[in-house]
């Protein structure tokens, strides 16, 4: 390995571990701007006609059966601190049979002795896995090859395709040129043989764009919406030595696409699409809105970090999994409350009212 490479490699493990550092002990929360779900409120069923524990969550995606319509969202990857949070994340998900993304696996490409911070398929045999690269790389070298290296490396399902472009403006060692992405998308779409999807990081997607994206071959969306972390904020606390991009990076707390508006703009747009809601979420309620607005998933991210780098740590698993449970439990109890006995009754629903 070069010179170069090795710096490169090293540079993006490092930041890899500022990026965990900071999510856990810094306020990155979007500021001004929420998801969007506390608009909505679901008109209540006294009499709902169905039993509690008949409710039925189970739901597929990517060919695999799932018991719930839920995602561990992207987070992290590319350290060794965040190979443990990543087993721990799907040991999680495989018991309680949510799909799981895996953070940006850069890293892993770029020197292979980190691709076992990704490797999490033996503590989760059954469940959708997805493996992610960042789209901007296709304008940096990347192509074909190395999107089905992701896949391969991961036993993944599908890739996800990440866009943060506000990211990488932000970013002292940001990749920012976005020209022409479109049809590298489209190229690797057509050639790689599994199921691309496309995901924002927290500032969403708008429909025109997913419409483009879903022509272009896209097998899902993750909307990815404002509201929750916010990485121009994040980026803000690593940018100590470029205080105009600390300083800036303030402008855009609020910036983005609400995630509840760009669930239901992208819906009403491509009705037969796959769509993931992530963003801000914070409990089954909101998943279920999420649901109930147009989502086939609903996606968690940040709000699970804490638990799982805990266990990682050599804490308990029990916070981890009482979280996703209580989730779980929110959603099946607000489905309940509308008189929606599966989940797709819980899309079809007219129960979901704008406040």
């Amino acid at each position: 390995m070069t010179d170069k490479l090795n710096e490169e490699y090293l540079d993006t493990s490092r930041r890899k571990g500022e990026h965990i550092r900071i999510c856990l002990t810094e306020d990155v929360q979007s500021v001004g701007t929420e998801p969007g779900f506390a608009n909505y409120r679901f008109r209540h069923l006294a009499l709902p006609e169905l039993a509690f524990n008949d409710i039925d969550l189970s739901t597929t995606f990517l060919n695999r059966a799932m018991e719930v319509p839920l995602l561990i969202s992207s987070m992290t990857g590319g350290t060794y601190e965040a190979a443990a949070i990543n087993v721990r994340l799907a040991e999680a998900a495989e018991v309680r049979g949510w799909a799981m993304g895996l953070g940006s696996m850069r890293a892993a490409i770029e020197n292979e002795a980190l691709a076992e911070t990704f490797q999490v398929r033996q503590y989760a045999p059954t469940i959708p896995i997805i493996a992610n690269l960042g789209a901007v790389q296709l304008n940096y070298g990347y192509g074909v090859t190395e999107c089905l290296r992701a896949v391969e490396l991961a036993e993944a399902d599908a890739l996800v395709l990440h866009l943060n472009s506000m990211q990488e403006v932000f970013q002292p060692e940001g990749d920012t040129n976005f020209r022409g992405l479109f049809s590298r998308i489209e190229d690797v779409c057509r050639s790689i043989g599994v199921p691309v999807g496309v995901k924002e990081v927290g500032w969403g997607i708008d429909a025109e764009t997913a419409e483009r994206l879903i022509q272009a071959g896209v097998s899902f969306i993750d909307v990815a919406g404002a509201g929750g972390t916010s990485w121009s904020q994040v980026e803000k606390y690593r940018a100590s030595t470029d205080p105009l991009r600390a300083e800036a990076a303030e402008a855009f707390a609020g910036w983005g696409i609400p995630t509840a508006t760009s669930v239901r703009e992208v819906r009403a747009a491509l009705p037969q699409a796959t769509i993931i809601a992530s963003g801000g979420l914070q409990n089954g309620v909101d998943a279920a809105k999420a649901i109930a607005l147009g989502a086939d998933l609903a996606g968690f991210g940040r709000s699970l970090l804490a638990g799982a780098a805990e266990a990682a740590a050599g804490g308990s698993e029990r916070d981890l999994h009482q979280q996703m449970e209580r989730m779980e439990f929110e959603l099946r109890t607000t489905m309940f409350g509308i008189g929606a006995g599966s989940v797709r009754e819980l899309k079809g629903t007219n129960r979901l009212l704008r406040i």
